[in-house]
Protein backbone atom coordinates (compact mmCIF):
# COMPACT_ATOMS: atom_id res chain seq x y z
CA UNK A 1 0.00 0.00 0.00
CA UNK A 2 1.55 3.06 -0.97
CA UNK A 3 1.10 6.64 0.93
CA UNK A 4 -1.35 8.36 -1.38
CA UNK A 5 -3.84 5.54 -0.58
CA UNK A 6 -3.14 5.46 2.86
CA UNK A 7 -4.05 9.15 3.24
CA UNK A 8 -7.17 8.48 1.58
CA UNK A 9 -7.57 5.44 3.55
CA UNK A 10 -7.56 7.22 6.51
CA UNK A 11 -9.76 10.49 5.07
CA UNK A 12 -12.22 7.46 4.79
CA UNK A 13 -11.69 6.51 8.30
CA UNK A 14 -12.35 9.73 10.02
CA UNK A 15 -15.56 10.75 8.15
CA UNK A 16 -16.90 7.37 8.46
CA UNK A 17 -16.02 7.48 12.28
CA UNK A 18 -17.77 11.08 12.35
CA UNK A 19 -20.52 9.26 11.15
CA UNK A 20 -20.89 6.01 13.05
CA UNK A 21 -19.66 7.60 16.89
CA UNK A 22 -22.81 10.08 16.00
CA UNK A 23 -25.10 6.81 15.24
CA UNK A 24 -24.34 5.64 19.18
CA UNK A 25 -24.29 9.09 20.45
CA UNK A 26 -27.31 10.57 19.59
CA UNK A 27 -29.93 7.60 20.38
CA UNK A 28 -28.21 7.73 23.48
CA UNK A 29 -28.79 11.18 24.44
CA UNK A 30 -32.29 11.10 23.11
CA UNK A 31 -32.70 8.15 25.21
CA UNK A 32 -31.31 9.91 28.33
CA UNK A 33 -33.66 12.40 27.52
CA UNK A 34 -36.81 10.94 27.49
CA UNK A 35 -37.41 9.86 23.97
CA UNK A 36 -39.27 6.60 23.16
CA UNK A 37 -37.76 4.18 21.29
CA UNK A 38 -39.93 5.04 18.02
CA UNK A 39 -38.15 8.28 18.14
CA UNK A 40 -35.00 6.58 18.41
CA UNK A 41 -35.59 4.38 15.53
CA UNK A 42 -36.58 7.26 13.37
CA UNK A 43 -33.29 9.05 14.43
CA UNK A 44 -31.23 5.91 13.22
CA UNK A 45 -33.32 5.92 10.10
CA UNK A 46 -32.25 9.19 9.02
CA UNK A 47 -28.59 7.94 9.26
CA UNK A 48 -29.21 6.07 5.77
CA UNK A 49 -31.82 8.03 4.29
CA UNK A 50 -30.16 10.98 2.81
CA UNK A 51 -27.83 8.28 1.26
CA UNK A 52 -30.59 7.11 -0.63
CA UNK A 53 -31.81 10.34 -2.23
CA UNK A 54 -28.57 12.10 -2.14
CA UNK A 55 -26.10 8.86 -3.82
CA UNK A 56 -26.68 9.29 -7.77
CA UNK A 57 -26.51 13.28 -7.70
CA UNK A 58 -23.45 13.04 -5.41
CA UNK A 59 -22.10 10.11 -7.89
CA UNK A 60 -22.88 12.63 -10.64
CA UNK A 61 -21.06 15.54 -8.95
CA UNK A 62 -18.31 13.41 -7.97
CA UNK A 63 -17.87 12.16 -12.28
CA UNK A 64 -17.93 16.50 -12.99
CA UNK A 65 -15.85 17.20 -10.47
CA UNK A 66 -13.72 14.81 -9.22
CA UNK A 67 -11.71 14.14 -5.58
CA UNK A 68 -11.39 17.07 -3.60
CA UNK A 69 -14.44 19.23 -4.33
CA UNK A 70 -17.02 16.94 -3.53
CA UNK A 71 -15.08 15.83 -0.18
CA UNK A 72 -14.51 19.21 0.52
CA UNK A 73 -18.37 19.55 0.55
CA UNK A 74 -18.75 16.52 2.41
CA UNK A 75 -16.79 18.42 5.64
CA UNK A 76 -18.01 20.72 5.76
CA UNK A 77 -21.79 19.21 6.06
CA UNK A 78 -20.70 16.72 8.49
CA UNK A 79 -19.06 19.79 10.41
CA UNK A 80 -22.06 21.67 10.50
CA UNK A 81 -24.11 18.69 11.94
CA UNK A 82 -21.91 17.99 14.44
CA UNK A 83 -21.08 21.56 15.78
CA UNK A 84 -24.85 22.07 15.60
CA UNK A 85 -25.29 18.94 17.53
CA UNK A 86 -22.70 20.36 19.93
CA UNK A 87 -24.20 23.56 20.22
CA UNK A 88 -27.96 22.90 20.68
CA UNK A 89 -28.32 19.22 21.98
CA UNK A 90 -31.95 19.09 21.63
CA UNK A 91 -33.65 16.48 19.50
CA UNK A 92 -34.63 18.12 16.23
CA UNK A 93 -31.17 19.42 15.98
CA UNK A 94 -29.63 15.85 16.72
CA UNK A 95 -32.39 14.56 13.43
CA UNK A 96 -30.46 17.49 11.60
CA UNK A 97 -27.00 16.14 12.41
CA UNK A 98 -27.79 12.75 11.98
CA UNK A 99 -29.40 13.90 8.20
CA UNK A 100 -25.63 16.10 8.07
CA UNK A 101 -23.12 13.31 8.79
CA UNK A 102 -24.84 10.51 6.98
CA UNK A 103 -25.46 12.68 3.68
CA UNK A 104 -21.51 13.75 4.36
CA UNK A 105 -20.42 10.06 4.44
CA UNK A 106 -22.45 8.59 1.57
CA UNK A 107 -20.82 11.72 -0.99
CA UNK A 108 -17.61 11.40 0.57
CA UNK A 109 -17.39 7.64 -0.06
CA UNK A 110 -18.38 7.66 -3.56
CA UNK A 111 -15.62 10.25 -4.80
CA UNK A 112 -13.13 8.58 -2.44
CA UNK A 113 -14.22 4.57 -4.26
CA UNK A 114 -13.96 6.33 -7.85
CA UNK A 115 -10.64 7.99 -7.30
CA UNK A 116 -9.07 4.78 -5.87
CA UNK A 117 -10.62 3.21 -8.69
CA UNK A 118 -9.60 5.31 -11.47
CA UNK A 119 -6.42 5.37 -9.77
CA UNK A 120 -5.68 1.42 -10.74
CA UNK A 121 -4.12 -0.03 -13.75
CA UNK A 122 -5.69 -3.41 -13.91
CA UNK A 123 -7.96 -5.95 -12.46
CA UNK A 124 -5.76 -7.07 -10.28
CA UNK A 125 -4.74 -4.14 -9.06
CA UNK A 126 -8.59 -2.80 -8.68
CA UNK A 127 -9.51 -5.79 -6.23
CA UNK A 128 -6.02 -5.20 -4.26
CA UNK A 129 -6.79 -1.39 -3.49
CA UNK A 130 -10.43 -1.91 -3.09
CA UNK A 131 -9.38 -4.69 -0.28
CA UNK A 132 -7.48 -2.29 1.65
CA UNK A 133 -10.34 0.55 0.89
CA UNK A 134 -12.37 -1.96 2.50
CA UNK A 135 -10.53 -2.18 6.05
CA UNK A 136 -11.82 1.67 6.29
CA UNK A 137 -15.42 1.17 7.63
CA UNK A 138 -14.39 -1.66 9.88
CA UNK A 139 -12.21 0.52 11.57
CA UNK A 140 -14.17 3.41 11.91
CA UNK A 141 -16.89 0.93 13.28
CA UNK A 142 -14.72 0.68 16.04
CA UNK A 143 -13.41 4.07 16.65
CA UNK A 144 -16.38 6.71 16.28
CA UNK A 145 -18.24 4.66 18.69
CA UNK A 146 -15.43 3.65 21.20
CA UNK A 147 -14.49 6.97 21.50
CA UNK A 148 -17.85 8.66 21.34
CA UNK A 149 -18.14 6.18 24.77
CA UNK A 150 -15.50 7.55 26.36
CA UNK A 151 -16.40 10.92 26.28
CA UNK A 152 -20.20 10.29 27.24
CA UNK A 153 -19.22 8.77 30.41
CA UNK A 154 -16.09 10.66 31.36
CA UNK A 155 -16.07 14.12 29.91
CA UNK A 156 -19.23 14.91 32.17
CA UNK A 157 -18.72 16.46 35.35
CA UNK A 158 -22.35 16.51 37.20
CA UNK A 159 -24.79 13.39 36.67
CA UNK A 160 -27.26 13.63 34.25
CA UNK A 161 -25.75 16.53 32.06
CA UNK A 162 -25.50 16.84 28.38
CA UNK A 163 -21.53 17.73 28.30
CA UNK A 164 -20.00 14.35 27.54
CA UNK A 165 -22.63 14.13 24.85
CA UNK A 166 -21.30 17.71 23.99
CA UNK A 167 -17.54 16.64 24.22
CA UNK A 168 -18.53 13.59 22.15
CA UNK A 169 -20.34 15.81 19.40
CA UNK A 170 -17.12 18.38 19.49
CA UNK A 171 -14.65 15.16 18.70
CA UNK A 172 -16.64 13.88 15.73
CA UNK A 173 -16.97 17.13 14.44
CA UNK A 174 -12.59 17.14 14.39
CA UNK A 175 -13.01 13.81 12.56
CA UNK A 176 -14.44 15.33 10.34
CA UNK A 177 -12.51 18.21 9.41
CA UNK A 178 -9.40 15.84 9.85
CA UNK A 179 -10.78 14.51 6.58
CA UNK A 180 -9.83 17.45 4.30
CA UNK A 181 -6.65 17.26 5.97
CA UNK A 182 -5.76 13.28 4.36
CA UNK A 183 -7.33 14.34 1.28
CA UNK A 184 -6.23 17.81 0.22
CA UNK A 185 -2.91 16.66 -1.13
CA UNK A 186 -4.09 14.19 -3.56
CA UNK A 187 -2.80 14.70 -6.88
CA UNK A 188 -6.60 14.77 -8.84
CA UNK A 189 -6.98 12.37 -11.86
CA UNK A 190 -7.06 13.64 -15.12
CA UNK A 191 -11.16 14.55 -16.23
CA UNK A 192 -12.33 11.67 -18.06
CA UNK A 193 -13.90 12.58 -21.64
CA UNK A 194 -17.56 10.91 -22.05
CA UNK A 195 -18.53 8.89 -25.05
CA UNK A 196 -21.53 10.62 -26.09
CA UNK A 197 -19.77 14.21 -25.68
CA UNK A 198 -21.43 15.44 -23.04
CA UNK A 199 -24.52 14.63 -23.67
CA UNK A 200 -26.53 13.60 -19.89
CA UNK A 201 -27.51 10.25 -20.06
CA UNK A 202 -30.09 8.74 -17.26
CA UNK A 203 -28.44 7.18 -14.88
CA UNK A 204 -31.32 4.16 -15.13
CA UNK A 205 -29.45 3.90 -18.75
CA UNK A 206 -26.68 1.69 -16.59
CA UNK A 207 -29.09 -0.93 -16.05
CA UNK A 208 -29.23 -1.85 -19.76
CA UNK A 209 -26.01 -3.32 -18.91
CA UNK A 210 -27.09 -7.21 -18.27
CA UNK A 211 -24.09 -7.91 -16.07
CA UNK A 212 -24.32 -4.10 -14.38
CA UNK A 213 -28.21 -5.57 -13.40
CA UNK A 214 -27.23 -9.04 -12.06
CA UNK A 215 -24.50 -7.31 -9.98
CA UNK A 216 -26.56 -4.87 -8.03
CA UNK A 217 -28.71 -8.35 -7.51
CA UNK A 218 -25.50 -9.93 -6.27
CA UNK A 219 -24.91 -6.91 -3.69
CA UNK A 220 -28.68 -6.89 -2.72
CA UNK A 221 -28.50 -10.09 -1.60
CA UNK A 222 -25.40 -10.22 -0.11
CA UNK A 223 -26.24 -6.91 2.02
CA UNK A 224 -29.39 -8.39 2.89
CA UNK A 225 -27.14 -11.25 4.73
CA UNK A 226 -25.39 -8.86 6.79
CA UNK A 227 -28.86 -7.14 7.65
CA UNK A 228 -30.69 -10.76 8.69
CA UNK A 229 -27.55 -11.66 11.04
CA UNK A 230 -27.94 -8.07 12.62
CA UNK A 231 -31.32 -8.41 12.92
CA UNK A 232 -31.77 -12.42 13.58
CA UNK A 233 -29.17 -12.89 16.24
CA UNK A 234 -30.31 -10.87 19.08
CA UNK A 235 -33.60 -12.93 18.29
CA UNK A 236 -32.30 -16.36 18.26
CA UNK A 237 -30.22 -15.25 21.41
CA UNK A 238 -33.00 -14.27 23.38
CA UNK A 239 -35.26 -17.66 22.28
CA UNK A 240 -32.01 -19.30 23.57
CA UNK A 241 -31.72 -17.65 26.91
CA UNK A 242 -28.17 -16.11 26.31
CA UNK A 243 -27.06 -13.12 27.55
CA UNK A 244 -27.07 -9.82 26.66
CA UNK A 245 -22.97 -9.85 26.69
CA UNK A 246 -23.07 -13.32 24.81
CA UNK A 247 -25.41 -11.58 22.21
CA UNK A 248 -23.12 -8.72 21.71
CA UNK A 249 -19.96 -10.99 21.70
CA UNK A 250 -21.43 -13.80 19.37
CA UNK A 251 -22.09 -10.15 16.61
CA UNK A 252 -18.62 -8.50 17.16
CA UNK A 253 -16.98 -12.09 16.51
CA UNK A 254 -18.43 -11.57 13.37
CA UNK A 255 -17.69 -8.36 12.12
CA UNK A 256 -13.74 -9.13 13.55
CA UNK A 257 -13.64 -12.51 11.39
CA UNK A 258 -15.16 -9.80 8.19
CA UNK A 259 -12.30 -7.36 9.20
CA UNK A 260 -9.68 -9.90 9.58
CA UNK A 261 -10.37 -11.24 5.95
CA UNK A 262 -10.61 -7.71 4.84
CA UNK A 263 -6.82 -7.40 5.59
CA UNK A 264 -5.74 -10.43 4.16
CA UNK A 265 -7.22 -10.25 0.62
CA UNK A 266 -4.64 -7.41 -0.50
CA UNK A 267 -2.26 -9.65 -0.15
CA UNK A 268 -4.03 -12.59 -1.84
CA UNK A 269 -5.79 -10.61 -4.53
CA UNK A 270 -3.52 -11.69 -7.48
CA UNK A 271 -4.76 -15.12 -7.22
CA UNK A 272 -8.56 -14.46 -7.01
CA UNK A 273 -11.13 -14.15 -9.42
CA UNK A 274 -14.08 -11.46 -8.73
CA UNK A 275 -16.95 -14.07 -9.75
CA UNK A 276 -15.76 -17.22 -8.39
CA UNK A 277 -15.04 -15.75 -5.09
CA UNK A 278 -18.69 -13.71 -4.81
CA UNK A 279 -20.03 -17.48 -5.85
CA UNK A 280 -18.38 -19.17 -3.15
CA UNK A 281 -19.09 -16.56 -0.51
CA UNK A 282 -22.39 -16.79 -1.83
CA UNK A 283 -22.50 -20.88 -1.34
CA UNK A 284 -20.86 -20.85 2.23
CA UNK A 285 -23.13 -18.47 3.43
CA UNK A 286 -26.38 -20.13 2.34
CA UNK A 287 -24.76 -23.65 4.12
CA UNK A 288 -23.88 -21.57 6.80
CA UNK A 289 -27.72 -19.66 6.95
CA UNK A 290 -29.14 -23.43 6.46
CA UNK A 291 -27.46 -24.50 10.16
CA UNK A 292 -27.33 -21.53 11.76
CA UNK A 293 -30.42 -21.88 13.86
CA UNK A 294 -29.87 -25.38 14.47
CA UNK A 295 -26.59 -24.52 16.71
CA UNK A 296 -27.36 -25.81 20.43
CA UNK A 297 -24.53 -23.50 22.26
CA UNK A 298 -23.27 -19.80 22.09
CA UNK A 299 -19.84 -21.05 21.48
CA UNK A 300 -21.37 -23.46 18.16
CA UNK A 301 -23.25 -19.70 17.27
CA UNK A 302 -20.07 -17.71 17.51
CA UNK A 303 -18.20 -20.31 15.24
CA UNK A 304 -20.91 -19.85 13.12
CA UNK A 305 -21.00 -15.40 13.17
CA UNK A 306 -17.28 -15.91 12.42
CA UNK A 307 -16.97 -17.99 9.59
CA UNK A 308 -20.29 -16.24 7.98
CA UNK A 309 -17.73 -12.96 8.85
CA UNK A 310 -15.20 -14.26 7.05
CA UNK A 311 -17.31 -15.27 3.93
CA UNK A 312 -19.16 -11.97 3.78
CA UNK A 313 -16.43 -9.89 4.72
CA UNK A 314 -14.82 -11.11 1.24
CA UNK A 315 -16.79 -9.82 -0.93
CA UNK A 316 -17.08 -6.07 -1.42
CA UNK A 317 -13.32 -5.75 -2.81
CA UNK A 318 -14.91 -8.04 -5.63
CA UNK A 319 -17.88 -6.44 -6.08
CA UNK A 320 -16.26 -3.02 -6.29
CA UNK A 321 -13.37 -4.28 -9.38
CA UNK A 322 -16.51 -5.92 -11.03
CA UNK A 323 -18.49 -2.59 -10.82
CA UNK A 324 -15.77 -0.56 -12.30
CA UNK A 325 -14.83 -2.97 -15.02
CA UNK A 326 -18.35 -3.12 -16.26
CA UNK A 327 -19.38 0.95 -16.22
CA UNK A 328 -17.45 3.32 -18.97
CA UNK A 329 -14.89 5.44 -16.46
CA UNK A 330 -17.35 8.98 -17.10
CA UNK A 331 -20.08 7.34 -15.04
CA UNK A 332 -18.23 5.54 -12.27
CA UNK A 333 -19.11 8.02 -9.38
CA UNK A 334 -22.52 7.15 -11.14
CA UNK A 335 -23.09 3.49 -10.74
CA UNK A 336 -21.00 4.00 -7.34
CA UNK A 337 -24.16 6.04 -6.68
CA UNK A 338 -26.72 3.41 -8.08
CA UNK A 339 -24.83 1.04 -5.88
CA UNK A 340 -25.48 3.26 -2.85
CA UNK A 341 -28.99 4.16 -3.22
CA UNK A 342 -29.82 0.50 -3.37
CA UNK A 343 -27.87 -0.69 -0.37
CA UNK A 344 -29.37 2.34 2.05
CA UNK A 345 -32.77 1.80 0.82
CA UNK A 346 -32.47 -2.17 1.47
CA UNK A 347 -31.42 -1.31 5.31
CA UNK A 348 -34.06 1.30 5.95
CA UNK A 349 -36.75 -1.41 3.97
CA UNK A 350 -35.21 -4.75 5.53
CA UNK A 351 -35.62 -4.25 9.09
CA UNK A 352 -39.31 -4.00 8.49
CA UNK A 353 -39.59 -7.12 5.94
CA UNK A 354 -37.41 -9.21 8.51
CA UNK A 355 -39.59 -8.04 11.60
CA UNK A 356 -43.25 -9.18 9.72
CA UNK A 357 -41.48 -12.14 7.95
CA UNK A 358 -39.68 -13.42 11.34
CA UNK A 359 -43.50 -13.33 13.02
CA UNK A 360 -45.11 -15.02 10.38
CA UNK A 361 -42.37 -18.24 9.79
CA UNK A 362 -39.80 -18.10 12.78
CA UNK A 363 -36.32 -16.79 13.20
CA UNK A 364 -35.12 -20.21 12.00
CA UNK A 365 -37.38 -19.92 9.17
CA UNK A 366 -35.74 -16.37 8.31
CA UNK A 367 -32.68 -17.75 8.51
CA UNK A 368 -33.36 -20.49 5.50
CA UNK A 369 -35.76 -18.10 2.82
CA UNK A 370 -32.92 -15.57 2.95
CA UNK A 371 -30.26 -18.36 2.78
CA UNK A 372 -32.10 -20.06 0.12
CA UNK A 373 -32.45 -16.96 -2.05
CA UNK A 374 -28.36 -16.44 -1.53
CA UNK A 375 -27.98 -19.85 -2.72
CA UNK A 376 -30.08 -19.54 -5.26
CA UNK A 377 -28.50 -16.30 -6.66
CA UNK A 378 -24.68 -18.08 -6.59
CA UNK A 379 -25.79 -19.17 -10.38
CA UNK A 380 -25.60 -15.35 -11.50
CA UNK A 381 -22.18 -14.96 -10.17
CA UNK A 382 -20.86 -17.88 -11.51
CA UNK A 383 -22.37 -16.75 -14.65
CA UNK A 384 -20.47 -13.73 -14.50
CA UNK A 385 -16.97 -15.38 -14.90
CA UNK A 386 -16.85 -14.54 -18.47
CA UNK A 387 -16.65 -10.59 -18.09
CA UNK A 388 -13.58 -11.21 -15.62
CA UNK A 389 -10.85 -8.63 -17.08
CA UNK A 390 -7.66 -9.53 -14.61
CA UNK A 391 -5.00 -8.14 -16.80
CA UNK A 392 -6.61 -5.88 -18.56
CA UNK A 393 -6.28 -2.14 -18.67
CA UNK A 394 -8.43 -0.22 -16.74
Amino acid sequence: MNLPLARLIAGQVCIHASMTGMRMAAPLLALHEGYSAIAVGLLLALFALTQVFLALPAGRYADRHGLKRPVKYAVIVAATGTAAAALFPIFPVLCFAALCTGAATGCATIALQRHVGRAAHDATQLRQVFSWLAIGPAVSNFIGPFFAGLLIDHAGKTAGSTEGYRAAFVMMMALALLTWLWVRKTQEMPPVISADNGKRQKAWDLLEEPNFRRLLILNWLLSSCWDVHTFVVPLLGHERGLSASVIGTILGSFALAAAAIRVLMPFIAERLKEATVLCAAMLITALLFAFYPLMPTALLLGTCSVLLGLALGSVQPMIMSMLHQLTPPARHGEALGLRLMAINGSSVLMPVIFGYAGALVGVAGLFWIVGAAVGCGSRIAWKMRGMELPEQTH
